[in-house]
């Protein structure tokens, strides 16, 4: 039996102190987007996607998937839209939700109304009850290649992955 004295109570509660300690600095330190950080600090999508356009200078198109558990999902609904950035550019977003990621296709163009775009693609994702959308998504796991790129935003760094390594300079 083991007698507990104050000093063993105090030195008991200073070890689980510090290793909380440990835990929280390691976590912010070296793995800044893991799961216990995420918890508390998630920027909104759209942040990370202004974030890549403009790291970027604005490229002429660019793919890419975030998880879902590194974002809060503001822009939840919405399929094929436009995303106005900063000095005048806009974009077209094809996005769709492949659990566990989201999809983000954006192209460069000029201000459309795609309101009709975007009802007809939510009611095909309706209609095939979201399994394509799962589909890909797993898929994506198997087929990765491991091109990562780290965002930095405004609740720090967030990593985005790509099916393969684009040529910033393309066109197409």
């Amino acid at each position: 039996m083991i007698l507990m004295t104050p000093f063993n109570l105090s030195l008991q509660v200073s070890s689980r102190v510090s290793w909380k300690f440990h835990k929280l600095s390691s976590t912010l330190t070296l793995f800044p987007w893991s799961r216990s950080f995420r918890k508390f600090n998630k920027p909104p999508a759209s942040e990370v996607l202004t974030s890549h356009l403009e790291g970027n200078n604005y490229p002429a198109w660019t793919s890419y998937f975030v998880k879902y558990s590194y974002v809060k999902d503001d822009q939840w609904g919405k399929s094929h839209f436009n995303w106005m950035v900063k000095d005048g550019h806009n974009y077209h977003i094809l996005r769709t939700g492949c659990y566990p990621y989201i999809k983000y296709h954006c192209t460069k163009r000029q201000y459309e109304d795609l309101t009709l775009d975007d009802l007809f693609f939510r009611l095909i994702k309706v209609l095939n009850l979201g399994i394509p959308c799962l589909a890909y998504g797993l898929s994506f796991l198997i087929y990765w290649r491991k091109y990562t790129e780290i965002v930095e935003t405004s609740c720090g760094p967030i990593p985005i992955y790509f099916h393969y390594k684009e040529n910033r300079g393309s066109l197409y």
